[in-house]
């Protein structure tokens, strides 16, 4: 049995390394490329980036956000990835429990960080991030003794998205809902079960809604155009809202 303390400085000091590079998977994922061998490189000038430019916070402060071969803008993604990772990590250790309880925790905020990375950036939801987001919340509801209910949330969640998709696309005669949502409500629905899912779903709508209201006062060039039509990264809502549960749940 490993000792927790140790586990849990483990899980901290790794965290800021996991958030650059959920950073990487959000990044190369949508755009199909490789995230294991491919090295780590400049998108402008494509010089690789060294080991003294890949230490999580303290490379991007040293060279003040920019590429030291060619002066780049570096997208502040990263840093506020790897922020958000390791309070993701602190959050899971003072939720408590056991090692294995701990790192389940946050694995799970960290997929639901690298999916909202990707939805904000590129409107898609990798299925290798969603189908590991299930096998997460499988682990913490088995953990739990919830398994049941696990897979009946994970059903209703899927199934109704799928609905809701199919509806939408049968009434409009153009899609309203993207696929990559309705893998993701297998995860979610499996964290939340069948009794919070109608929670989950009502916050992700309010945080989607008035994101968007609040994006269309602020940016001129789209008040002229419709909210009923604008593309929404509801993954992205949705991924806050499991979030936010989870929260809830640990303050418990």
């Amino acid at each position: 049995m490993p000792d927790p303390r140790f586990s849990a400085l483990l899980l901290i000091l790794i965290a800021p390394f996991m958030g650059s590079f959920l950073a990487l998977l959000a990044d190369r994922l949508p755009r199909g490329e490789d995230v294991i061998v491919k090295p780590s490189h400049c998108r402008r000038c494509d010089a690789r980036l060294r080991l003294r430019d890949l230490v999580p916070v303290l490379s991007f402060v040293s060279t003040r956000g920019r590429c030291r071969h060619c002066g780049a803008a570096i997208p502040p993604v990263t840093l506020y990835s790897e922020i958000a990772a390791t309070g993701a990590a602190v959050l899971a250790v003072l939720a408590g429990g056991g090692p294995a309880d701990i790192w389940l925790s946050a694995v799970f905020l960290w997929l639901l960080l690298a999916l909202t990375l990707c939805d904000l950036q590129w409107y898609r939801l990798p299925d290798l991030l969603t189908g590991t987001l299930f096998l997460t919340a499988l682990g913490i509801a088995a953990r739990g003794g919830g398994l049941d209910q696990a897979l009946i949330g994970a059903g209703l969640g899927a199934g109704a998205f799928l609905a809701l998709r199919l509806g939408y696309y049968a009434i409009r005669g153009r899609e309203g809902l993207g696929l990559g949502d309705v893998k993701l409500m297998a995860g979610l629905g499996a964290f939340s079960g069948p009794l919070d899912l109608p929670l989950l779903v009502l916050i992700a709508a309010l945080g989607a809604l008035a994101g968007a209201g609040l994006d269309h006062m602020v940016d001129r060039r789209r008040r002229g155009t419709s909210l009923a039509t604008r593309k929404l990264p509801f993954g992205a809502a949705l991924c806050s809202a499991a979030a936010i549960l989870w929260v809830l749940r640990a303050a418990i």
